[in-house]
């Protein structure tokens, strides 16, 4: 019984294939597809357990980072007459979404993250750094324990490259901070070297409130996420696998962004077992 991945690629997302291998790594099914054959009705994504918008630069971010893509799904019309956020509204309710980077914009302009109406009501935005430039460099995140999302199982922190301009994190009011508090929506926050979350540059590259770099939905059903899992999907990937492998510190697979692809796929699998 396979676990069975969607990801979707098309109108400048770039990063489909390293997120594909991720998914593969972890043992799922994975197929790549444009994003118009959903539109098109020749991919159905309820045939899937988890939809994964990748990163990129979709539409070349021409005005703000994810919003143009939204728009295609929020209006254009289906085969049957349904937009695709209806049907990402339905999927979500008991199977998965992931967003990377460009992915994560484009779920908050959806307004399915931090999604606290169950509807699609933008609560967030995630604007232009506070440096004013393209951040391309590794951070250091920590997550958040009592988020009980199945994306974030036994991970404490991570290392992982970021590669955005629009990556700070802000709520449309102080109501909307206090509810994602509440419902322990924060996934991942940066850093510094004592471990402790920051809104200081550079451990915190763009800003974010609180420092965010991770938040999921009130059910931990969808992941959006400013780092990339996908390009440190192994050792090999880190900026110094070299200088930790003479120093014999190979760092497991699970101190990896790999645990995150290996989660939620887990996850699945046992959940499909439960029901057979």
């Amino acid at each position: 019984m396979k676990v069975k991945s969607l990801i979707l690629t098309g109108f400048g997302i770039n990063c489909e294939v390293e997120t594909g291998a991720g998914f593969q790594r972890a043992g799922a099914q994975t197929d790549i597809v444009h994003i118009n054959e959903i539109f098109s009705g020749k991919i159905n994504i309820r045939d899937y357990d988890i939809l994964t918008f990748p990163g990129g630069f979709s539409f070349g971010d021409d005005i703000g980072s994810g919003k143009v893509m939204a728009n295609k799904i929020k209006f254009k019309k289906m085969p049957g007459g349904k937009t695709l956020l209806k049907e990402l509204l339905s999927f979500k309710k008991e199977k998965y979404i992931l967003g990377i980077c460009n992915g994560f914009q484009i779920l908050v302009q959806l307004g399915l993250l931090p999604g606290l109406t169950g509807e699609s009501q933008p609560g967030a935005a995630l604007i232009h750094n506070d440096s004013n430039r393209f951040e391309d460099r590794w951070v250091r995140v920590k997550i958040n324990s009592a988020n009980s999302s199945p994306f974030l199982k036994g991970i404490d922190t991570l290392e992982l490259p970021v590669r955005h301009a629009e990556g700070k994190l802000v709520f449309k009011d102080e109501k909307t901070i206090q509810e994602v508090l509440k419902n322990n929506q924060i996934a991942m926050q940066y850093v510094d070297e004592s471990g402790q979350p920051t809104t200081e540059y550079p451990d915190n590259p763009n800003g974010s409130i609180l420092g965010i770099a991770a938040l999921t939905d009130p059910s931990g059903h969808i992941l959006g996420m400013m780092p990339h899992p996908e390009a440190f999907s192994d050792f090999h990937n880190h900026y110094n696998w070299t200088g930790l492998k003479t120093e014999n510190k190979i760092l497991p697979r699970q101190l990896t962004g790999q645990v995150i692809f290996d989660n939620i796929v887990s996850h699945i699998m046992e959940t499909k077992k439960s029901f057979v």
